[in-house]
């Protein structure tokens, strides 16, 4: 528990700036888990860096997770720092991972955060408006973990099987939670039958309560807990929400895929919104497919800079010369993880730089 503690340091002292993309970009060029090799790139474009990205690694087991935060860092920057414990301390509990162990530590985790802004809420009633999408991926014992809150996307790189032509494919192991997805705003309204107005088009985007895209988060108390803003002190600093609720609009109650690793199985892709905003599953596949493995994650990142750029007609170059704050109005903060899959022959291990079984685990966090 120590150890996992200690995940969150600053994101520069963790990854290597990269002089061409702008000192606002941060990357690893690549690591190793017990399975295979991953890397690592974040992209900041908000003044303060919302996305919050970690990867744990032993012997055993692989743990990657991508916070993208709004509203402000704090949310994401608290689940960085609680989530991966909480979900250390129930697997030793329950004697190994599992899906109830992966639910109940977000839950712990958003009670954490709920019960923190109830404390700060005279001092920062601003705390209980800010959220964060959480998308984790565990691997153990030769499961994959797939655990979603939000729009942040896991894809995988697979081999279809049976084919000569060695054809690789696309599959989203995620669930976007966001009510641009018909199903979405379905599965909304369901929840909440007696608010016709819980879903409203605005401004060209779908939104909750013409607030909020994403239906599922940890964070963003005020849009599950109405007694918050229709308190004296969150009403005096105008921020409660201008459409009351009858109820919560929103849940932290992730989607969650368990399955075994196949040798088809090739990789995966986990990022935060900011790279799904500019580049297609199946072109990031692509893009991992037909590349070295050294700096992988930083030229996916690159490449929805230059989808960003080609959008608003001007170069690559001058997109990574706009400061953090200004830079948002062209694209959001972007956090990429590669993780490779090997698969070594039966009876043989991947050794990890870090050491064998009883050495501490590699720890990989990128924090603002």
């Amino acid at each position: 528990m120590t150890m996992l503690r200690a995940l969150a340091r600053p994101v520069e002292r963790c990854l290597g700036c990269r002089s061409d993309g702008g000192a606002l970009l941060w990357q690893s060029d690549l690591c190793q888990h017990a399975g295979g090799d991953y890397s690592i790139a974040v992209v900041q474009a908000n003044s303060s860096l919302e996305d919050q990205s970690q990867v744990f690694t032993s012997a055993s087991a692989t743990y990657v997770g991508v916070y993208d935060g709004h509203g402000g860092p704090e949310a994401s920057r608290f689940v960085n720092m609680h989530l991966f414990p909480f979900m250390h301390r129930f697997s030793r509990e329950e004697g190994g991972l599992s899906e109830d162990v992966i639910k109940r530590a977000f839950k712990a985790t958003e009670e954490e955060f709920c019960h923190m802004v109830e404390r700060s809420l005279p001092m920062k009633p601003q705390m209980a408006t800010v959220g964060s999408c959480c998308l984790v991926g565990a691997i153990s014992d030769g499961t994959l973990y797939v655990a979603n809150l939000g729009d942040s996307r896991a894809v995988l790189g697979r081999k279809v099987s049976g084919e000569k032509t060695k054809r690789v494919v696309a599959e989203r192991l995620s669930t976007d939670h966001n009510v641009a997805v018909e199903e979405v705003r379905k599965e909304v309204k369901a929840l909440n039958p007696d608010d016709s107005h819980i879903v409203v088009y605005t401004h060209g985007v779908w939104r909750i309560k013409g607030i909020i895209q994403v239906s599922r988060s940890i964070g963003d108390v005020y849009l599950k807990k109405p007694e918050f803003y229709r308190g004296p002190i969150f009403q005096q600093r105008g921020l409660g929400s201008p459409a009351p609720l009858r109820k919560p609009a929103l849940t932290a109650e992730p989607s969650v895929l368990v399955r075994k690793i196949r040798p088809q199985d090739l990789f995966l892709i986990f990022a935060s919104d900011g790279l799904w905003e500019q580049l297609s599953d199946e072109a990031a596949v692509e893009i991992v497919l037909k590349n070295p493995r050294a700096g992988i994650a930083r030229r996916l990142v690159k490449a929805a800079l230059e989808e960003a750029a080609r959008k608003r007609e001007m170069r690559y170059e001058d997109m990574a010369e706009i400061e953090r704050g200004i830079r948002r109005h062209f694209h959001d903060d972007i956090s990429v993880i590669v993780v490779y899959l090997d698969h070594p022959r039966p009876g043989t291990k991947k050794k990890l730089r870090n050491g064998g079984v009883n050495s501490p685990p590699n720890i990989h966090s990128l924090r603002s």
